[in-house]
């Protein structure tokens, strides 16, 4: 497959499965205390990026619920339209991530959560450095990748009507592109599902340094 095959794949699996993937009332669930330790370290109000939004639940209406602007991306319709309704202070633009412009220094984090391993492994690097420019100085990125490197698809993912796709590196790689694109990984941990799991990073654009 292309990549523009693989996004259309991806766009046309969460049009199908996104009320099979989470319903408007799911929890905050294993999400719960990654949002909160975001909360504390964001100022108030605070600039959000989520990329990868889906319906806007959890992660969109946590932050929004908490008095901060949040701006939310997703390559599907189905889950834009819903994250409009379901967080209606959010700002939710249906885009690719990868080939997004936005303004430098314009947010104070990027939560992206099980949604880079979705894209295309080549556009995965540069999308991590222009992340690191639209974060201020001492901004946050909260992010899920892969443990091991592995591409693929499932088709009936969830024992739904659609198939889905995924390509990740290793969580070695994953920190290589953090460090090149000039965030500092603060904290790296195992993050398991079924038999295998995923990698959570922490990393930080450095604080800016005073001047006298």
């Amino acid at each position: 497959m292309s990549g523009d095959d693989e996004r259309d794949q991806v766009r046309r699996g969460y049009d199908a499965l996104s009320y099979h993937y989470r319903s408007d009332d799911a929890d905050d669930g294993q999400y719960a205390p990654w949002l909160a330790d975001l909360r504390r370290r964001l100022p108030t109000p605070a600039a959000v990026l989520d990329l990868g939004c889906g319906c806007g639940v959890p992660v969109a209406r946590s932050l929004a619920e908490a008095g901060h602007h949040v701006t939310g991306v997703d390559i599907s319709d189905v889950q834009v339209e819903r994250a409009r309704r379901l967080v209606p202070t959010g700002t939710f633009l249906r885009a690719d991530a990868t080939r997004l412009d936005l303004p430098a220094a314009s947010f104070d984090a990027v939560v992206c959560l099980y949604a880079l391993i979705h894209m295309p492994l080549a556009d995965q690097p540069g999308l991590i450095d222009r992340i690191a420019t639209w974060l201020r100085p001492g901004g946050w990125l909260l992010t899920t990748v892969g443990k091991d490197a592995w591409t693929g698809a499932e088709d009936n993912w969830l024992g739904g009507p659609a198939a889905m796709w995924w390509s990740h590196a290793d969580a070695a790689t994953y920190r290589s592109w953090l460090d090149r694109a000039g965030l500092m990984v603060t904290t790296e941990e195992f993050v398991p599902e079924g038999t295998g799991g995923h990698t959570l990073f922490w990393a930080r654009r450095p604080p800016a340094v005073a001047t006298a």
